[in-house]
């Protein structure tokens, strides 16, 4: 009897922590239906700045929150589209849309990768130019002339070596 009754108390204490999970839905009234539409397509384009690649609209975030409380507020003061945007973008920046626009803070952000290609790419080719013009110079001027006299005399008792076994083989 008192497991049953202690199951119930905190099934019921479960439930009691639970409930204002539910009661966490937004509600938002508009004048027509040209508001809610711009609401809607701004809570889908505006990144949220803390979830990073979620748009406002999905993020539970609570400066998610806020920036969607403030759209919907200007939206309500009779602000455009475009003046909930640029206010966003002036309080936290490009980031907040998902194409940020090419200017010349951002120039780097659009070109980076592309330089930083093209930049392995060339050292990669400088480096395998020098190796091999470093690799045939330095066995030509490695060997001075003593060398060279061995290195003739083992070619040559190689080859006195391979025609010997090429008649024995006949």
């Amino acid at each position: 009897m008192k497991r049953l009754s202690f199951m119930l108390v905190s099934m019921l204490l479960v439930f009691t922590v639970a409930l204002p999970v539910y009661a966490a839905i937004e509600v938002h009234t508009f004048d027509n239906a040209e508001q809610e539409e711009a609401f809607q397509e701004l809570t889908a384009t505006l990144r949220c700045p803390k979830c990073q690649n979620n748009t406002i609209g999905d993020s539970e975030a609570p400066l998610a929150q806020d920036m969607r409380q403030k759209a919907y507020d200007m939206l309500r003061q009779g602000k455009e589209k475009q003046d909930v945007v640029d206010y966003m973008i002036a309080r936290y920046g490009n980031f907040v849309t998902y194409e940020p626009p090419v200017m010349l803070s951002t120039i780097i952000l659009w070109l980076g990768p592309f330089l930083f290609i093209a930049i392995g790419f060339t050292v990669l080719v400088m480096r395998s130019r020098r190796t091999t013009a470093v690799d045939s110079t330095a066995q030509v001027d490695d060997l001075d002339e003593q060398e060279a006299q061995r290195l003739k005399s083992l070619l040559a008792e190689m080859e006195q070596a391979e025609n010997k076994d090429d008649k024995v083989k006949k």
